[in-house]
């Protein structure tokens, strides 16, 4: 045997995965005489991939004396997927062969759809054979050798293939540092960059002591699944090893495992994506019904891995992803009618310090703009950060251009919002929350390659006192420059406004007069109790933000944690399912994952539970996210909740000065914030709980949990 990816024998068969067309499996004889001896044919059993094809090779020799031998070949097709007995006549095979000096029989050429295994057994010589009519006298065609096909094959029958990680959310592998499995799956840091990006992920080491591993639980797979497929990408002449581990009991320790590397198992790899694969057999001191984690280690390139899942059988296939749900192309258009406000431009980027008003503009801290003459570029896809330009000093009435509209001229990316930012009851920079809050659209349903219109009456916002426009929730590295942006009071005829989507509440205080919340993230489960008795002997209730994946979880007992704490009357609200950069997410039906797995994490573990409160991760918020969440939770005011008060437990907690927490909680809560954002992920964070709550008290006003200071009719009652 040579050129095969791996065998297992047993039970009078082979098993073997052929890498390539010239992958090929031998018998040899002693220069048998078998026409003198009575034999005619030869028998054996195969079971291969459905409509797969191979070829059989005659050697014999003139003489046996002779030191080379002749070929002749059959080509068996059809194949049924089943096992199957073929007896091949001698005299069947085209060429002159000698049938009374056979010295072997190859069976190589194997060809079907996609990488499969194939097993061969019972092989005998047999006499008064009948030729079968699946057979093809001929040789084999000398065709170049063929890459594994790029369809993804589903097996047939009942059995599917068995997910290991799709690679379809950053977060989940490396923010949770979990597999499709809601197993642990992760790198250690060991790894210099794991980016996922279109159910793919990128493996890029350090060094060869970089490692990635993905764990199954405690599997039973033994009579079910034959191996684990996956496609990979790499360069050619990347190696790495696979090493498979099983336990000795669930929950025991490690008591089987193999280790193979990419030359082992004939892995060659040519820059090319192509599906690879290894079945069980190929790791003989695993235990198939303990199975317990995949590892791989000392790459010496990089490697882009696609889905990896068990596969069923003896044959290799791929996993079938499923069909993205089709997006809404229907642009439902609304009339435009002219207004009777003066237009003006608001920014012409003619300044690097001010706009055409006059007023500030600026880019958020840590975000690069270029000028250009009359022209601004941004390049960024960090979601958080954007672009402002002021409409005054303190609050501008703007109510008059209600009717007017946003016009926008630039080239390059339309992946972004627009933002009208609302100014506090106040108008005053200095107290707590600034910008009170503002409505986000989505740049690219109102745009053309050059222009983007919208209706100032789509920012549902109080246009009494709105500060100016934001440019921001920025999801793509493709540059966008902008040249003007205007108010005018009519549009081109040509032009098409969408309708406004719904896009939720967004809040950054309390809503109830005199009211105070603490709205929670989520944390280490074992510094829940400490959390809770605090809030318990402060006589207070708070609202916790719980992440849906890791509430799903048994490991974490977080599920059993939250549960304690509702039924101790604290809210329970969403916080994402793997707590990614909402808005920074690729496409809507990345976002809608994110939402729909949520949700029924929530529903699953609160025994039905539906909230429409929602705190989003690292408070990374766009027009896309707030109108998805609109969509899942089939409400057209959900809350999306951000803070006025954050404590920077992130900034300052595992530092040599946690004490800045807490001077962070008196600087905010000085300017008169009363929405809290904190997470009890360490312990310097919930040992300055209890001062916070006390500071809160000092204040006078009432604590208690956020839909009850957003005077949410649907909260209990204070």
């Amino acid at each position: 045997m040579a050129i095969v990816t791996s065998t297992a024998q047993g039970g009078g068969s082979v098993t073997l995965v052929p890498s390539t067309l010239d992958s090929y499996l031998y018998e040899t004889l002693e220069c048998m005489a078998a026409k003198t001896e009575g034999y005619s044919a030869i028998s054996f059993t195969l079971q291969g991939p459905a409509n797969g094809s191979f070829a059989l090779e005659l050697q014999t020799k003139a003489a046996c004396t002779d030191e080379t031998f002749q070929s002749s070949y059959s080509v068996v097709q059809g194949i049924s997927g089943i096992l199957q007995e073929f007896t091949l006549p001698l005299d069947s095979f085209e060429g002159e062969g000698n049938g009374d000096a056979i010295v072997a029989f190859v069976w190589s050429q194997f060809a079907s759809d996609a990488v499969s295994a194939w097993t061969i057994g019972d092989i005998e010589l047999v006499c008064d054979a009948i030729a079968q009519p699946s057979v093809t006298a001929s040789p084999p065609a000398s065709t170049p050798i063929s890459q594994p096909a790029s369809q993804p094959t589903t097996p047939s029958g009942e059995c599917q293939n068995l997910l290991i990680d799709d690679w379809i959310s950053q977060s989940r592998l490396t923010f949770l540092n979990y597999n499709a499995m809601q197993e642990a799956s992760s790198d250690d840091n060991s790894m210099q960059s794991i980016v996922v990006d279109s159910n793919r992920v990128m493996l890029t080491p350090k060094d060869t002591d970089s490692y990635f591993y993905s764990q199954f639980g405690c599997l039973d797979v033994d009579t079910t699944y034959g191996g684990i497929s996956f496609r990979i990408r790499a360069a050619a002449a990347t190696s790495f090893t696979v090493t498979l581990t099983s336990v000795d009991e669930c929950g025991g320790n490690v008591s089987g495992q193999t280790t193979r590397t990419t030359a082992q198992l004939s892995w060659a790899f040519d820059g090319t994506e192509r599906l690879y694969w290894f079945p069980f057999s190929a790791f003989p001191r695993v235990d198939t019904t303990k199975l317990q984690m995949i590892y791989f280690s000392t790459f010496n390139k990089p490697a882009i891995f696609g889905p990896m899942s068990f596969y069923c059988g003896t044959t290799a296939s791929d996993y079938v992803l499923p069909a993205p749900p089709p997006e809404s192309t229907a642009v439902v258009t609304v009339r435009a009618p002219s207004s009777t406000a003066t237009q003006f431009l608001v920014d012409g980027f003619g300044n690097v310090d001010s706009n055409a008003l006059g007023q500030w503009h600026g880019p958020d801290d840590g975000m690069v703009v270029t000028f250009g003459k009359n022209s601004m570029t941004i390049r960024t896809n960090d979601s958080d950060l954007g672009w402002n330009t002021q409409l005054g000093e303190g609050c501008v009435d703007f109510h008059t251009w209600e009717n007017s509209y946003l016009h926008v001229s630039y080239t390059g990316s339309n992946k972004f919002s627009i933002a009208l930012q609302q100014h506090n009851e106040q108008c005053n920079d200095d107290i707590a929350p600034f910008p009170e809050t503002w409505d986000s659209i989505e740049a690219a349903r109102y745009a053309t390659d050059t222009d983007i219109y919208v209706p100032i009456s789509h920012f549902n916002v109080n246009l009494t006192r709105v500060v100016g426009f934001a440019f921001k929730g920025f999801y793509t590295t493709q540059p966008t420059t902008f040249t003007k942006v205007e108010v005018v009071d009519s549009i081109p005829s040509d032009a098409k406004i969408p309708n406004k989507l719904p896009s939720g509440n967004l809040v950054f205080a309390c809503k109830r007069p005199n009211s105070f919340a603490f709205a929670i993230d989520d944390g280490e489960p074992e510094l829940a109790q400490e959390v809770m008795e605090i809030v318990k002997s402060e006589n207070i209730t708070v609202t916790f933000f719980t992440v849906g994946l890791p509430l799903l979880d048994p490991t974490t007992n977080l599920s059993n944690v939250y549960l304690d704490m509702q039924r101790r009357g604290h809210q329970i609200a969403m916080h994402s399912y793997t707590h990614p950069k909402m808005e920074g997410l690729p496409d809507t039906a990345s976002i809608d994952w994110e939402y729909n797995n949520d949700i029924g994490a929530v529903k699953q573990v609160f025994n039905g539970m539906h909230t429409p409160y929602f705190r989003p991760p690292f408070g990374t918020e766009g027009a896309r996210m707030r109108q998805r969440l609109v969509a899942a939770l089939g409400v057209d005011d959900p809350y999306i909740i951000q803070w006025s008060i954050d404590v920077e437990d992130w900034l300052w907690a595992e530092t040599a000065t946690p004490q800045k927490q807490l001077d962070a909680f008196k600087r905010d809560l000085a300017k008169g914030g009363n929405l809290v954002v904190m997470h009890y992920l360490y312990p310097t964070t919930v040992a300055y709980l209890r001062q916070f709550i006390q500071l809160a008290k000092a204040t006078g006003k009432d604590l208690m949990r956020v839909d009850q200071c957003m005077m949410d009719p649907n909260a209990p009652p204070l």
